[in-house]
């Protein structure tokens, strides 16, 4: 089944390209069905690679899905032309007002600004609040991951000695949550950041459960009851050459920044990386879609709001 996005997205044509079914919004106008209503929430600067890496996930299920873009009205993004924000995203205020059945809040480059100095912070509270009755399930992204145990927990984040960076291997804990369902006892995560959240502070919170993790890159997937919030600290949605060029752009700007780990072939930047994460990645967003959201949400969206679930998950 497609993904439905705004007509023009420019990840239409890529999408397209790898065979994920795409369709406008001028075409879905005459499907009699009741897609699933996911509204992203993009912090991140690259807003077009986030909508395509996201969608790519999203669209790749059974599942139709209708997704919605916002972006924080607190915030004037500088690395996404205005007329794009204008003719893709909306703002919280014209949203609020209804309700979604999963709820997507990526993360963003401000993880060494303490919480409430960033410019929207209030902004994301008010929406991270709006998602406990609003939303049916909301899936939290890196630096979002980290906001939203915060926000909802309290658990603070820790400043890392070095920079996080690379793909690591991680380990299922819990190999019954349907999260995780069909995966293999390992899979791999790529990761870029500079702070995380310990794991004894979220194991002294009852209410969520850790449901993997690695060596390296510390706790990954975090939930509370019923999947109604989920956690993940990396970046599995990530394309081919991202960190690629995240790491360039730190070369080229003179920054002290090490090779990202197992990553380049020989660890030479000069080799195409090798993706050993995207099945990782499809398999993951579809659990969540399919489990967290589809399977339990009621059909009729008014009744999110009342927190009716019509599964147990």
């Amino acid at each position: 089944m497609p993904i439905k996005i705004p007509n023009g997205l420019p990840a239409a044509s890529t999408l397209e390209s790898e065979n994920i079914f795409v369709m406008t919004e001028t075409r879905a106008v005459t499907q009699d069905i009741r897609p699933l209503q996911i509204l992203l929430l993009n912090l991140m600067p690259t807003k077009v690679d986030t909508e395509t890496q996201l969608a790519r996930v999203l669209g790749n299920t059974p599942l139709q899905i209708e997704l919605e873009l916002i972006a924080p009205d607190s915030h004037i993004s500088k690395n996404t032309s205005q007329a794009h924000m204008l003719a893709f995203y909306k703002t919280f205020d014209e949203v609020k007002h209804r309700n979604f059945d999963g709820l997507s809040i990526t993360g963003a480059p401000v993880e060494l600004m303490e919480f409430e100095e960033v410019d929207y912070w209030p902004e994301l509270c008010q929406i991270m609040e709006w998602s406990k009755t609003h939303v049916h399930s909301t899936l939290h992204i890196c630096w979002g991951a980290q906001a939203g145990l915060y926000y909802h927990y309290g658990i603070p984040k820790r400043v890392l000695p070095e920079k996080l960076f690379g793909v690591f291997r991680h380990r299922v804990e819990d190999p019954n949550y349907i999260l995780f369902r069909g995966f293999d006892d390992t899979f791999w995560v790529p990761h870029s950041r500079n702070t995380t959240v310990d794991r004894a502070d979220i194991e002294a919170v009852p209410e969520l459960k850790i449901l993997a993790s690695s060596p390296e890159a510390g706790v990954y997937a975090v939930k509370t009851d019923q999947g109604r919030q989920v956690f993940l600290m990396g970046h599995a949605e990530y394309d081919r050459d991202t960190l690629k060029k995240e790491y360039l752009r730190d070369v080229d700007a003179g920054l002290n920044i090490r090779l990202p780990a197992n990553y380049f072939p020989g660890d030479n930047p000069e080799a195409e990386p090798v993706v050993n994460w995207r099945s990782c990645a499809h398999l993951l967003y579809g659990n969540w879609l399919n489990y967290c959201v589809y399977q339990s949400v009621p059909y009729d969206a008014r009744e999110i709001e009342k927190g009716v679930r019509t599964a147990e998950s």
